[in-house]
């Protein structure tokens, strides 16, 4: 009697266990965003840049990039590891683990679902079968090393979000002829569309200003560069909107006058350049507004601006508090003052033995430690980092 009773209590809890295990697939399934879709600079490029032809496109395809990767693998992004896109991906796709007990066995079972990172680079799929399954299934990477808001940025050697946005074309034409207009429609609509860029159009004018002895946030030329860029910005919302897109991540203008390069180049070295941040906080004043008057002409847009200016002059205020050392200054990998006057390289003279000990990776990017804070933070950190919702909520929104 008493082993029967065993085996019928071992019978039930397998029946528990396995409609517990539907219910959070259902849960995941109907909550998850289908796919990501990405845009933006070297903050988010996977590798689109490896596949550029030129010497003077910039790329990570080499140490030391990567050596914190599984396998040590230098696949393009601007990091020692992961960046942002991947680890945005990664809380998209564990959104809904905290309604079990048990979290880890939920992420193991979404990682199945496909969208463990960030979705793969579109130059790396192009010229193959798999760019229209990955499109349906996970979601793509346009962001190239160097992209601008403007054509003109880094014109030659990288990919402009306006190719970027008509590769995104190309891309939905080849869904729709696979699935169908409708299907496609419903996936674009439910899925994520992150945009991270404006970072080198601030350098680009930066540097011009100053072959020029002239502030990096003299008013006028500020205030014209601002009309450009918000208007290409507005227009690339407006172009995606128009092809089926609805949920936007959005990352503005980082803290550019600390990062490493610019405590070099800038006239106070090694201070920040304080003009350069002036520059990126006038244009990120002037994006917010924007944004706020697009919603209510777009039905059904819904977006979550990410202060990426903000959440880094917090953690330089006080890297400690973060985990981090008390001089974050410089750069981990690199050549030079702050390790700032030559890029990451086989040939760098600096390579520091603890990366989650410093905030940037190299002469501009993130460690990888540092872009998973961001990442958390945009996700469902402080309210004072995302407006007006975060990331999760964005995912959630109907």
């Amino acid at each position: 009697m008493g082993a029967r009773r065993r085996l019928l209590l071992r019978l039930l809890r397998l029946v528990v266990c396995v409609q517990a295990a539907a219910l959070v697939g259902t849960i995941a399934a109907a909550a998850r965003p289908p796919a990501m879709y990405v845009f933006g600079s070297s903050i988010l490029d996977v590798g689109n840049n490896n596949h550029l032809p030129g010497a003077a496109v910039g790329r990570a395809n080499m140490p030391y990039n990567g050596i914190d990767f599984p396998g040590s693998i230098p696949t393009g992004r601007f990091s020692n590891g992961y960046n942002i896109a991947d680890y945005v991906g990664k809380y998209f796709l564990t959104m809904c683990s905290w309604a079990v007990p048990h979290p880890e066995s939920v992420c193991a079972a979404a990682k199945n679902m496909g969208f463990a990172c960030s979705p793969p680079a579109y130059l790396s799929l192009a010229s193959s079968g798999d760019l229209t399954t990955t499109a349906l299934s996970s979601g793509i990477s346009y962001a190239s090393g160097g992209a601008g808001i403007l054509d003109s940025t880094n014109a030659g050697n990288t990919i402009p979000l306006s190719k970027q946005v008509e590769y995104f074309g190309a891309t939905k034409a080849k869904m729709v002829a696979a699935v169908g207009l409708r299907a496609a429609s419903a996936q674009l609509s439910r899925s994520i569309f992150l945009v991270g860029i404006g970072n080198n159009d601030m350098f680009v004018s930066a540097m011009a200003a100053r072959a020029q002895n002239r502030s990096a946030a003299d008013r006028t030329n500020a205030a014209a560069l601002y009309v450009n860029l918000i208007a290409n910005y507005s227009a690339t919302v407006e172009e995606l909107y128009s092809m089926g897109a609805r949920k936007f991540a959005l990352v503005n203008v980082g803290l550019l006058g600390c990062t490493p390069a610019a405590r070099v180049l800038g006239p106070a070295g090694p201070a920040c350049w304080e003009d350069l941040n002036r520059l990126a906080a006038g244009f990120n004043g002037a994006l917010r507004p924007r944004l706020a008057g697009l919603a209510p002409r777009l039905p059904g847009l819904v977006y979550s601006l990410a202060d990426s200016f903000g959440f880094t002059r917090d953690v330089l205020a006080d890297p400690r508090a973060s985990g981090y050392a008390d001089d974050v200054a410089g750069a981990c990998c690199g050549s030079g003052r702050l390790a700032a006057e030559a890029a990451c390289s086989p040939n760098a003279t600096t390579l520091c033995a603890d990366r989650d000990r410093l905030v940037y990776w190299d002469v501009v990017h993130l460690t990888q430690r540092t872009a998973s804070l961001v990442a958390r933070a945009f996700y469902d950190g402080p309210a004072k980092y995302t407006t007006p919702i975060n990331f999760m909520q964005l995912a959630r929104s109907s």
